[in-house]
């Protein structure tokens, strides 16, 4: 019974990820801001690694595997934000001050 629900659970999280991907896909084709495609990414990375690891049966997810697929999505959020607070870098020749 609790293997069933964990599933259950897994795939309610796998189903979210994808419809909140799909919603910043969205928002990035209108606006072309990378903000959002990195967001994107990370939600749908979110979503794919919920459902391999459903489809695997590991119970253990101590593995190295499972923590740098989170490193991986939480970084693109993560970089996303910076490079978006971050002041644009402006090219300006020698001459210009």
């Amino acid at each position: 019974m609790l293997n069933e629900m964990n599933d259950l659970f897994t795939g309610a999280i796998a189903m979210a990820s994808f419809v909140i991907a799909l919603c910043f896909l969205r928002f990035w084709r209108s606006s072309r801001d990378r903000f959002f495609l990195y967001f994107s990414l990370s939600f749908g990375i979110e979503g794919v690694h919920r459902i391999v690891s459903a489809l695997s049966y590991d119970d253990n997810e101590d593995t190295p595997l499972h923590y740098l697929v989170r490193l991986l999505a939480y970084g693109l959020i993560l970089w996303a934000i910076l490079e978006k607070n971050l002041p644009a870098r402006r090219s300006q020749r020698p001459d210009q001050r």
